[in-house]
């Protein structure tokens, strides 16, 4: 029966972080965008540390290949948002400055 709780607390954590999150970056204005992608891309940084923690800790095969997942969603998330924060970084460069 622990388990079942356990279960319901993560789900419930996890839909009130999605709301929360929908919240927040909806009531961000458009000059805040870039300094929140890369708060962003410093917190999947974090998940990879968490999820490498977990796939290489384990003794299941389950747990393994979910943190292997979790890596490799992370790295992808930290590369897209730090290309999509280069992008919107450049915009605000002036015509001789740009790449």
């Amino acid at each position: 029966m622990i388990d079942f709780e356990i279960l319901i607390i993560s789900i419930t954590i996890f839909v009130l972080a999605i709301f929360i999150g929908y919240e927040v970056i909806t009531k961000v204005p458009p000059t805040l965008h870039t300094p929140l992608m890369s708060g962003s891309n410093a917190i999947s940084g974090i998940v990879i540390i968490g999820a490498l923690l977990v796939a290489g800790s384990t003794d299941g095969i389950i747990p393994k290949i979910i943190g292997s997942i979790a890596v490799g969603l992370s790295v992808i998330n930290v590369v897209g948002g730090f290309l999509v924060t280069d992008r919107m970084l450049s915009m605000f460069k002036k015509g001789n400055d740009k790449k």
